[in-house]
């Protein structure tokens, strides 16, 4: 057993904004860190343990490795003891490739493959028949038995249904010494010149031999020789014709169906994999869709004319080759580029859209002459589809996909294999109907499928089989029982990603690792969240540390070690302000501690809004697993959409609603998911969504010019008198111009020197000190701080500094409002979590002026909030809506579902046994609904107020 220190001591780390803290973290136990957002949780766990844990990893490799792996940054803390090798479970989604599933990210598909391919059952895609195959030594024993005492010709198929002279082939097989030939059912000699009609489909079969099959000493040496060479000429299938009959048997080496003769090869796993040529449906390549060309896209009104840009690809018309040759088919036709589309004719439409070739000659109306023309069209809609399939611009890809429809692939059907594929099946099912069930589907699938295998098949099948049931009840248990194998991993959000390689990990059975995980209770309702704290303490359990960063109070209720970090965020936060068991927690008064144990709360509120009467009706949501749903949306409300994961919130709000309303306030061009109607949209002016997407993918962006405070901040500083002197304008002050910022680093403030095998090594830049300007620039002051001092101050040290500045001070105080104070105005995006550029996105939208009637979608908006944050964000929403605004939020939090107006509850389970509404109403009215699993812990939050009756009328 390998002997390891019972703690991790953590000493001087001062990474981000840890104030050089000493932590002791026991080993072998579930130890949650948690804080306020922006306290340096993160900063303690992801960027110091994990960072020092991967560089160890790193340093074992060869110096000569090390270069090719790129090295890792030293975390700056004085030391770290008792590490073990670490694991980071983070909330990235696992990967972009449209080939991932949770299939293939599990590896359940990897062992699928590899069960079909070794116990499976094959059948013939003409006939349906089981297929069989046969030993050489089979053959002759059945052609013994089946045909004993009659004349027989043993042929080998070498052409199956195609067309062609076929003079050559038969000059090929006279030359091996074969006399006769049988072709489309009759047996012929072979003669010179021989060949057959090229314009029909034919089938051939070389005559190897002709035999009676009589008990006679050479007949066992006989039909081996012609088996074998059946067999080699035949590509492993052979056919026996019995004389004066005129259906022959099949017989195969490789699976085989016994009436039409088509043969599968020798199964392997990569015959079951849509990322394997020897898998995938030809069609689309394995990826279950198609883009197709709209016509519609390409002529979407036929009244204009193409002239006046009737044909979209093509614009308005110009003096160019295609607009050249669209004349002269216009020639052809009799028509003007000037007649509308309407009016073309519709031979001369296609031809447009299709292309042709066509020689004609025209009466030139000047000379009296005839005009000889050449029409050679590729037409516009083959056109757009070469270029997205050849095109090796992105760009040029895009612009082609403007004028396609993506569709489900006719040829697989969306199951991303190819025929052959499908026709293996295990319990009746191939794998594609496998890999569409939920987990909790295929779980039950596999308990049941013991029972009906025997023999051999339940031998080679056993193993396998409990490799698969393993890793489907660790899916189970961390509540992700609603997906199927063949979900994109792109469509998983943060948490879904997170919990399954959280399950991947728990199947590998690693010991003695230290696992660190960000906020793993994402996204899970509150009735799986018991199943997720199990799923963690077996990791635990069986010899493993577990560090989680945290808010959820069950979660910190559950763990053996508590380390709380504060006091506040940003430069305010970064110190150890408690640690030990839970209980230990509550007497140490602390945020934390307060609302774990009742002290604060985020009240109820006294009054439900009764919002201003009127509603958007969206009726018949078909999309994913929604079951033909009705939902009414009252306006002038916060309205709290719940139910377990997987029950369809997102699908009906961010997959239907948010699309239908983008398309028709702002024309966006993403396709809603199916629904019949939507009534009331004129009720509201416009519709905003705040996801968690990154607010900018590169250091340059960052909360300041986000949020468009920095357009403002530098129009200032061009203001000043100095500047003016100098003739500065705004673009002086920004460090992605030319002109006002330090050519050296290009106004990034680092450069970083390439140490071959060592690190790559970020150092302030020699030229500006990291401060991003030249000298010239920060030579400009306001108030006594240059343009670069300004994007180092946090936003609550700029709100003061701006507080004479209404343009400026209204978009900071903004940022300050919904909690962000500690982050700075210059923080790279890319260091933002993903609940902090949610709020920097809500902080935008909120410093515009609002209209009074904006329809707001926020998805799941606490993700990495605090309690004390969750009421901060609270009260800015509750501001919105109090001035007639809707805000309509996809949640799981109690402390927010308790707040709302009118609740919709999608259930009753996730995935299949989803798609319904459950509930509908006020929180009261929903709790009361005993159906409901929402309302199961609703009423617990509801409890402490229960004695107050609550008014339903305005606020």
């Amino acid at each position: 057993m390998i002997s390891y220190e019972e703690n991790i001591e953590v000493r001087g780390a001062r990474v981000h904004n840890l104030k050089n803290i000493d932590v002791t973290i026991p080993r072998e136990k579930l130890v949650v860190i948690t804080g306020l957002s922006g306290s340096g949780k993160s900063s303690l766990a992801f960027d110091t343990i994990y960072a020092e844990g991967q560089r160890r990893y790193i340093e074992t490799f060869s110096a000569y490795a090390r270069q090719f792996l790129g090295g890792l940054e030293r975390p700056d803390v004085d030391k770290i003891d008792g590490l073990s090798p670490v694991i980071a479970i983070e909330q990235k989604t696992t990967s972009k490739s449209p080939r991932s599933t949770v299939g293939t990210i599990t590896e359940v598909y990897d062992f699928l493959r590899l069960l079909f391919a070794r116990a499976a059952d094959a059948y013939s895609y003409n006939t349906g028949e089981r297929m069989v195959s046969y030993s050489d030594e089979q053959i002759k024993d059945l052609i013994k038995s089946a045909y004993s005492e009659k004349k027989i010709n043993i042929l080998a198929p070498v052409i199956k249904s195609r067309k062609g002279h076929y003079r050559e082939l038969f000059e090929q097989i006279a030359k091996q010494g074969f006399v006769k030939v049988r072709v489309d059912g009759e047996i012929k000699d072979i003669v010179k010149g021989m060949k057959v009609d090229r314009y029909k489909t034919h089938d051939i079969e070389i005559v190897i031999d002709r035999l009676k099959v009589s008990d006679t000493e050479d007949l066992d040496k006989r039909l081996s020789e012609s088996i074998n060479t059946a067999m080699y000429s035949g590509n492993d299938v052979l056919m026996v014709l019995e004389a004066e009959e005129s259906v022959p048997r099949y017989f195969s080496r490789d699976l085989m169906c016994p009436s039409t003769g088509i043969s599968y090869p020798t199964p392997e796993p990569n015959t079951f994999s849509f990322n394997s040529p020897k898998g995938m449906c030809k069609k689309c390549n394995g990826l279950g869709h198609v883009y197709e060309v709209n016509e519609h896209k390409i002529v979407p009104d036929k009244k204009r004319s193409i002239q006046n840009g009737g044909i979209a690809p093509l614009g308005e018309y110009k003096k160019s080759w295609a607009f050249k040759q669209l004349e002269t088919i216009a020639k052809r036709y009799g028509f003007e580029l000037s007649d509308p589309i309407e009016k073309i004719p519709e031979e001369a439409l296609q031809i447009i859209l299709y292309g042709g070739e066509e020689h004609f000659e025209v009466d030139s109306k000047t000379l009296g002459v005839k005009r000889s023309y050449n029409i050679d069209y590729e037409g516009i809609a083959n056109f757009i589809q070469n270029q997205y399939q050849q095109a090796d611009s992105t760009s040029i890809k895009r612009w082609a996909k403007e004028f396609m429809d993506r569709k489900t692939c006719p040829t697989c059907n969306g199951s991303r294999l190819r025929t052959e594929s499908l026709y293996f099946k295990i319990g009746g099912k191939n794998i594609a109907e496998l890999a569409q069930m939920d987990i909790a589907e295929l779980a039950a699938f596999f308990n049941e499928l013991d029972a009906r295998l025997e023999g051999n098949q339940k031998k080679i099948a056993e193993e396998i089989i409990k490799e698969i049931k393993a890793r489907l009840s660790f899916l189970l248990d961390v509540g992700l029982d609603y997906l199927s194998l063949n979900r994109s991993s792109k469509s998983l959000s943060g948490g879904e990603a997170q919990r399954i390689r959280l399950a991947t990990q728990i199947g590998s059975q690693l010991v003695g690792v230290l696992y660190i995980l960000d906020e793993p209770s994402i996204g899970l309702h509150q009735r799986d969240n018991g199943r997720l704290i199990r799923s963690l303490e077996s990791l635990r359990d069986i010899g493993n540390s577990v560090i989680v960063v945290e808010h959820d109070r069950d979660m910190i209720e559950s763990a053996d070690h508590v380390i709380d970090i504060g006091p506040e965020a940003g430069k305010h936060g970064g110190e150890i302000i408690s640690e030990g068991r839970p209980e230990e927690l509550m007497s140490h008064g602390t945020l934390t501690a307060d609302y774990i144990s009742g002290e604060k709360e985020i009240p109820v509120p006294k009054k439900r809004r009764k919002g201003n009467g009127k509603q958007i009706v969206l009726s018949g949501c078909t999309g994913n697993n929604l079951k033909n749903v009705t939902v009414k949306i009252p306006l002038g409300k916060m309205i709290g959409v719940t139910g377990v994961s997987g029950s369809g919130k997102s699908t009906l709000i961010n997959e239907t609603l948010y699309p239908i309303m983008n398309a028709h306030y702002f024309n966006g061009v993403k396709k809603p998911m199916p629904y019949k109607s939507i009534q009331g949209l004129e009720h509201i002016d416009k519709v905003i969504d705040i996801n968690q997407s990154p607010i900018g993918r590169t250091p340059r962006s960052n909360p300041a010019t986000y949020t468009g405070v920095f357009s403002e901040i530098r129009a200032l500083f061009a203001k000043t008198p100095e500047a003016a002197i100098r003739g500065y304008k705004p673009g002086r002050f920004s460090f992605n111009v030319k002109g006002g910022r330090c050519e050296t680093c290009q106004g990034g403030g680092l450069r970083v020197i390439e140490m071959n095998f060592l690190p790559d090594v970020y150092v302030d830049c020699e030229t500006c000190n990291g401060k991003r300007f030249n000298r010239e620039t920060l030579e400009i002051r306001y108030k006594g701080k240059s343009i670069s001092d300004v994007l180092e101050m946090t936003i609550n040290e700029a709100v003061d500094f701006f507080e004479k500045i209404p343009k400026i001070y209204r978009k900071l105080k903004t940022i300050q409002d919904v909690g962000l104070g500690y982050i700075s105005l210059g923080q790279q995006s890319t260091t933002l979590s993903g609940g902090e550029a949610q709020r920097v996105k809500l902080a935008t939208e909120l410093s515009k002026r609002d209209t009074g009637n904006t329809f707001y979608i926020l998805d799941e908006p606490t993700t990495g909030l605090h309690f004390e944050d969750i009421r901060v964000l609270m009260e800015v929403l509750n501001k919105l809506v109090d001035k007639g605004n809707t805000i309509l939020v996809i949640e799981h939090n109690m402390d927010v579902i308790k707040m709302v107006d009118h609740i919709i509850d999608i259930g009753y389970e996730g995935g299949r046994g989803g798609g319904t509404i459950v509930a509908e109403g006020t929180p009261e009215e929903v709790a009361a609904d005993l159906k409901s699993y929402t309302a199961q812990f609703l009423i617990k939050e509801l409890e402490p107020s229960r004695g107050k009756a609550l008014s339903t009328t305005n606020s």
